[in-house]
């Protein structure tokens, strides 16, 4: 019977690929196998109820093979239907040309950009084990499953895996499962071209179990190899699987041509024939393929049941515990939460690196599925929670991460970890590394996902490492991803409200941007409601002469400088905005009650590109900007070098005004 699921997978694949004359049709039908033998006989999971908690997880890094998914995802009763086949990559189907999370029933992830997906799986088995250090107990084991995912020679190409798999092998991650799709083909051709490397023997340095010749077509086979990964318990394995690109198409199989376009019909009539399906039926599916997975639903749907029945007995057992759930599971927060928050003391003047740690500390003590941590910089990005362990091999216990100098694996990490659910990841290194984990970041945006991004260090204000470590267009570069709050705190109030603004964001990721100098508190205005609203008024004037709008550390810049420009008969008006495309969310009508109207003269700071501030400047304007990289030097000699002294900003102001 897994023979005839694998070639219905195979036909399926290549009629939606040639119907929408577009796709991948090569890895869907070489790795139909793999696929038949995992929804068809290894994984638990329930198309019922495609959340179950328990369920496996799995995931196909290599997500341009996403009718391989589809297929199988429609034969075991999920909601996707023949129809849905058959509108593959069409606008709005149920079924896009990558796997997207949130949208397909089913889908655990969003895969596509190669490696990503791998790394996100090695989040969603450390989840597993956090869950199950948590919520275990020696009567009830209500966390115990498996995380699987597909990877091709274009993940194991890419920086991110390396990076994910090195710190996997370094957990022991057991219950991850990784089948790498050995076909010897990418786009341009064969792997000779560029990747000759020994994966097998990379792996194994990396501490994973590495199970080697494998045939990626032979059930009996790939079914050993899995059970021998399942008997590995102190280290995550990789199955190396031999397969055929496109294996069955009569001249096509093991080409590049079958990688990323239709077979063509006459190639799929000929596939059909050598696998023996009805050649002229598209979108054909056995009966006896229908009444297998009929079955196998009824047996997983017991599966679920039962573990159903397990999980209300521990409940009842462990009442505490089953609150510690829900709240994790649902991201709840107490009702106090904001006020907590808020009560917070910090001292000023502080770093909003600093203050951001005495806050984030004191919101571990009240979300207790909060966890994180940084890319071998806690010290630095003070994202360390001081009252709770670290996560190593054999204790997942902790709350603290170490990710070492894996910035691009950690992103990706976070996101699985996000999509697992039941735990709400944050990740923090220098801002201006934000570069090396940017597609991570947008990845969560694009899934909608609340991971919280920590980023300090955060301007030319770093001084002496000099402009590798000052960050100029990165702000910039952060705000203008779709979908992705870009908070810069001006101070420790705002820095506290920052933070409840990025827990309370569960539709999608929150960026904090957080400075390495000391910052005085900056004083007027509701600093939670500003917050919340992007931007507000922290020193009022009813009729300026001059409005200032900035961001973190140079708000307390404007003040100064309006200090200054009163003192020459200036009145002036000066707004913090932490969240730009918040308080331009607003409306004309709350921005012009903040900066004015067109006419009103505006003043920008940004210790950064200021290219997205234009939007909110009119007719007379000036702005304090570095549109270059900055120096090295003590911080104070790079910020008057760069022109961000109070007096030399009000002086061209003046000049401007007069």
């Amino acid at each position: 019977m897994l023979r005839e699921i694998a070639n219905v997978v195979r036909g399926l694949s290549a009629d939606a690929v040639e119907k929408a004359n577009s796709g991948h049709p090569g890895l869907p039908i070489g790795c139909a196998d793999i696929g038949a033998l995992l929804y068809g006989e290894v994984m638990k999971y329930d198309p019922e109820k495609p959340d179950w908690p328990d369920r496996d997880r799995f995931v196909l890094s290599a997500g341009h093979g996403s009718m391989l998914l589809y297929s199988l995802l429609h034969l075991a009763g999920f909601n996707v239907s023949l129809d849905d086949l058959k509108n593959f990559r069409q606008l709005h189907s149920n079924t896009p040309g990558h796997p997207e999370y949130g949208y397909t029933d089913g889908v655990e992830t969003t895969t596509g950009p190669l490696g990503q997906g791998f790394a996100n799986a090695v989040g969603m088995a450390i989840a597993e084990k956090m869950l199950a250090a948590r919520f275990n107990t020696e009567e009830d084991k209500i966390v115990d499953h498996y995380t699987y995912v597909l990877m091709g020679d274009g993940c194991m190409m890419e920086g991110v895996v390396a990076e994910a798999a090195s710190l996997a092998g370094h957990l022991g991650l057991e219950k991850l499962i990784a089948i790498y799709d050995d076909n010897e083909i990418s786009i341009e051709g064969s792997t000779e071209l560029a990747f000759t490397e020994d994966v097998a023997s990379r792996f194994k340095a990396y501490n994973w179990h590495v199970v080697e010749g494998v045939d990626g077509h032979d059930f009996d086979s790939l079914r050993k190899a899995i059970e021998e990964a399942k008997t590995v318990t102190d280290k995550p394995s990789l199955i190396v699987a031999r397969t055929r690109i496109a294996y069955g198409a009569p001249t096509k199989e093991g080409t590049a041509d079958a990688h990323g376009a239709p077979l063509g019909k006459e190639e799929i009539k000929g596939l059909k024939e050598k696998i023996g399906l009805p050649v002229d039926e598209e979108f054909y599916v056995s009966e006896g393929v229908k009444e297998f997975f009929a079955g196998r639903r009824k047996e997983l749907k017991t599966l679920r049941e039962e573990w159903e029945a397990r999980f209300n007995r521990w409940a009842e057992k462990n009442p505490e515990l089953k609150k510690e759930w829900d709240n994790a599971f649902e991201l709840k927060l107490p009702a106090d939460f904001r006020e907590k928050v808020m009560n917070i003391d910090i001292s000023s003047p502080i770093a909003s690196r600093a203050a951001s740690g005495v806050a984030l500390n004191g919101i571990a003590d009240l979300v207790h599925y909060l966890v994180g941590g940084s890319a071998d910089l806690a010290p630095s990005t003070k994202t360390y929670l001081d009252k709770y362990g670290a996560i190593q091999k054999n204790d997942f216990s902790g709350r603290n991460f170490h990710f070492g100098v894996r910035e691009h694996a950690m992103g990706s990490i976070v996101n699985g970890i996000m999509a697992h659910e039941g735990l709400r990841p944050f990740c923090a290194t220098f801002l201006v590394f934000a570069d090396y984990m940017r597609p991570a970041i947008r990845m969560a945006a694009l899934m909608k996902l609340p991971v919280i991004f920590v980023f300090t260090h955060d301007s030319f204000y770093v001084g002496e490492d000099g402009p590798t470590h000052q960050p100029i267009e990165h702000v910039e570069a952060l705000r203008i991803i779709p979908g992705l709050k870009v908070l810069r705190p001006a101070d420790a109030e705002e820095t506290k409200a920052a933070w409840v603004k990025a827990i309370e964001n569960t539709e999608g990721p929150t960026v904090l941007i957080l400075t390495r100098q000391n910052l005085p508190l900056i004083g007027e205005g509701d600093v939670l409601e500003g917050v919340g609203k992007g931007a507000y008024v922290v020193k009022a004037s009813n009729n300026p002469d001059v409005v200032l709008m900035a961001s973190g550390s140079e708000v307390s810049l404007a003040l100064e400088t309006a200090g200054i420009l009163e003192g020459k008969g200036k009145a002036c008006r000066v707004v913090s905005v932490p969240e730009r495309n918040d308080f331009i969310a607003q409306g004309t009508e709350y921005i012009e009650e903040l900066t004015g109207d067109f006419e009103q003269f505006k003043v920008v700071l940004e210790a950064g590109t200021a290219s997205g501030w234009y939007r909110l400047l009119g007719k007379n304007y000036h702005v304090v900007s570095v549109e270059t990289y900055g120096e090295s030097g003590p911080a104070a000699e790079v910020a008057e070098y760069l022109g961000f002294t109070a007096e030399k900003v009000a002086s061209d102001i003046l000049d401007k005004l007069n």
